[in-house]
């Protein structure tokens, strides 16, 4: 989405890392057996978070307090 808005290829990956940092640790444990809930939720909110992250990214100073690679790593725990 960075990318489509004009970002530069640092900013997609700075728009990656504030997407992703915050989606940590955000579950999708059925309730009753359904997958639907809260996970379309979360799903909806990743989509805001998104939007929300391209336009941080290109308008920010490119600074990362959290590495991409390190946000990938912890996900990946």
């Amino acid at each position: 989405l960075c990318a489509v808005m004009g970002g530069t290829p640092e900013q997609v990956e700075n728009a990656a890392e504030i997407a992703l940092e915050h989606h940590l640790g955000m579950t999708c444990d059925p309730v009753g057996g359904l997958v639907q809930v809260p996970c379309i939720e979360r799903n909806a909110l990743g989509a805001v978070k998104a939007v929300t992250a391209a336009s941080l990214a290109i308008k920010g100073d490119g600074i990362h307090f959290v590495p991409l690679d390190a946000a990938i790593e912890t996900m990946r725990q």
